[in-house]
C-alpha cells in the first residue's frame, strides 16, 4: 500500500462510545445495521452508519435456527472477527449470545472479555433488564468494556415471551420497562435497543434515561434506528413484520441473476471469448 492510502485510512475519524452517547436527544438520529462478514461490513461501514451490530440474528438469518438460542460464543466471535475485517470507521457492536452472561457476573466478564480479545470489536451487546442481567452489566462495564442494553422483545427469551410480541402494552408493564432502562443506564449501559415496543412507550424510556436509544419496532421518537441488514436489502424475503421498510428487493435480483447463469452455461454463452484467457 502506497504511504498516501496509508495516510487516508490512518484519516478516518472513528465512531467511539463518546460520539454516540453525545447523539443523545440530538436531530441527526443514530444509524445502526447489522452484519455478519467482512463484505457487508465494509459495504455498510462505507455508507455511513454510526454502528455496526454483529447480531445473534446471525443465527436465524445466516445459519438457519428457527431462534437466536442455539448460537454459540464461538460462533458470534468468528461473525465478529470477519465483520472487523470490514469495519474502519463505524462503532462495532456484538451480541453476546444466550447463557453467556446470564449465570454469574465472572461468567460474564470472563466471556465479553474474550469476544473484545479475539474479535477485536469495541462494545457488547446483553439483553434484558433483570437482576442477573444488571449485574453482568456492572460488573463487565467496571472492567472496561462498553456494554449496549437491548429491553423489549428479546429474541433470547422468546420461549417465555412468544415469538415476536409487542411488549409494555398494558400500564404495569409499561412503568417496569421504564424502570429496567434506569436501572440498566445506573449499570452503566451506554446506549440501549427499545425491540418491539408502542411508540409512545419507547418516547418515555428515551426522555427517562440519559443515554440513547435505539429503536426496532418502537416508533420514531428513539435517538437511533436499527434494521436487520438483510431484511432491509429484501434478501430475507420471507420476513415482513409491520415495522419492517424494504429498501430493496435482492432476493429476486439473487434468483433472477442465478437463473441467467444456468441459462448461458446450458446455453454455452458463457463463458465467451470476453471471459476466456
Amino acid at each position: 500500500m502506497s504511504s498516501e492510502g496509508t495516510a487516508s485510512q490512518s484519516s478516518v475519524k472513528r465512531v467511539g462510545i463518546r460520539d454516540v452517547r453525545a447523539r443523545k436527544g440530538r436531530p441527526e438520529k443514530l444509524i445502526v445495521l447489522t452484519a455478519y462478514d467482512a463484505l457487508f461490513a465494509r459495504l455498510v461501514d462505507e455508507s455511513g452508519v454510526d454502528i455496526v451490530l454483529v447480531g445473534d440474528s446471525a443465527g436465524t438469518v445466516l445459519l438457519g435456527y428457527d431462534t437466536t438460542i442455539p448460537v454459540t460464543l464461538d460462533q458470534m466471535i468468528h461473525h465478529a472477527a470477519a465483520a472487523r475485517r470490514g469495519v474502519k470507521r463505524a462503532l462495532l457492536t456484538v451480541d453476546m449470545p444466550f447463557l453467556t452472561y446470564q449465570v454469574s457476573a465472572e461468567q460474564a466478564v470472563t466471556n465479553c472479555g474474550r469476544v473484545m480479545q479475539e474479535s477485536g470489536t469495541d462494545s457488547v451487546k446483553l439483553e434484558g433488564g433483570g437482576a442477573d442481567v444488571l449485574r453482568a452489566v456492572q460488573a463487565v462495564t467496571a472492567v472496561g468494556i462498553p456494554v449496549m442494553g437491548h429491553l423489549g422483545y428479546t429474541p433470547q427469551s422468546e420461549h417465555a415471551l412468544g415469538r415476536s410480541r409487542v411488549q409494555g402494552r398494558d400500564e404495569r408493564d409499561a412503568a417496569a420497562l421504564v424502570e429496567q432502562a434506569k436501572r440498566l443506564e445506573d449499570a452503566g449501559v451506554f446506549s440501549i435497543v427499545l425491540e418491539l415496543i408502542p411508540a409512545s412507550l419507547a418516547c418515555a424510556v428515551t426522555d427517562a434515561v440519559s443515554v440513547p436509544t435505539i429503536g426496532i419496532g418502537a416508533g420514531v421518537g428513539c435517538d437511533g434506528q436499527v434494521l436487520v441488514l438483510h431484511d432491509m436489502l429484501g434478501l430475507n424475503d420471507r420476513f415482513a413484520p409491520k415495522f419492517l421498510k424494504r429498501y430493496a428487493t435482492l432476493a429476486d435480483d439473487v434468483r433472477s441473476a442465478v437463473r441467467q447463469f444456468g441459462e448461458d452455461v446450458r446455453a454455452g454463452r458463457y463463458p465467451d471469448d470476453d471471459h476466456s484467457f
